[in-house]
């Protein structure tokens, strides 16, 4: 099995947002029954500054999957992704492999994986870029304490010169919400995680806070790219 992430950029149109609403509702049917794919998610973005409703951006849209290899030029082509293609002014398709992973969503951790990984890349020999994935379930009566925290770790993963591309990602506007970030190396991504200031200190919180019902980080290597980040407006 491989992660394949896809991005859309929509057209700024209400058709457009309505049709990309509409395909979140509709196309679990479909993703949940195509024997090739283990674990999906349809999820809105933001920009991920606050983590509130604030950040979403109606604009830009993802699906994530698990799928055979084997099986991806074929779903890369299914009527379900043209259809989003038909609304999008962008498209990037993300294809990584788990280095590790940590926690669970919904349950299940969908990328503990590590022959998949192994047969491709050795953690500690793989020098590409990286994939992170974080994703929360916030206890409902700590959506206050957790939004107060997030500015100065938003702002230290901004600033660090290693990041090449984050948004936030949630599969609701609140209480379910993550981040995707892709890192020029695997060092980048070790100095922002472990010797950041501010990330350390929501660590220490969020243990003495217990923010999380939820919780699963998982990094990967990205083995491939297609299409180029854009800017959002």
């Amino acid at each position: 099995m491989i992660t394949v992430i896809y991005i859309w950029n929509i057209k700024k149109s209400p058709l457009a947002v309505l049709r990309a609403l509409r395909h979140m509702a509709a196309d679990r049917r479909e993703l949940k029954s195509d024997p090739a794919i283990s674990f999906f998610k349809l999820l809105g973005t933001g920009s991920g500054k606050t983590f509130t409703p604030k950040d979403a951006d109606a604009y830009t849209w993802a699906l994530l999957i698990t799928i055979k290899e084997d099986e991806l030029e074929r779903f890369d082509q299914s009527e379900n992704i043209n259809a989003w293609r038909a609304i999008a002014q962008n498209e990037v398709r993300l294809t990584a492999l788990p280095i590790a992973s940590h926690g669970l969503w919904s349950g299940k951790n969908p990328f503990d994986d590590p022959r998949a990984a192994q047969a491709r890349v050795e953690a500690d020999q793989w020098d590409g870029k990286i994939l992170a994935i974080t994703r929360a379930k916030i206890a409902w009566n700590k959506n206050l304490k957790f939004w107060k925290a997030v500015p100065p770790v938003t702002a230290s993963l901004r600033g660090n010169p290693g990041l090449e591309y984050a948004i936030g990602i949630g599969e609701a506007p609140i209480g379910l919400q993550g981040t995707l970030s892709v890192w020029s190396d695997a060092k980048s991504l070790r100095q922002f995680a472990y010797q950041g200031q501010a990330h350390a200190d929501v660590i220490a919180a969020t243990a003495r806070e217990h923010w999380y019902e939820e919780e699963l980080f998982s990094r990967f290597a990205l083995i491939e790219q297609r299409g180029h980040f854009w800017v959002a407006e």
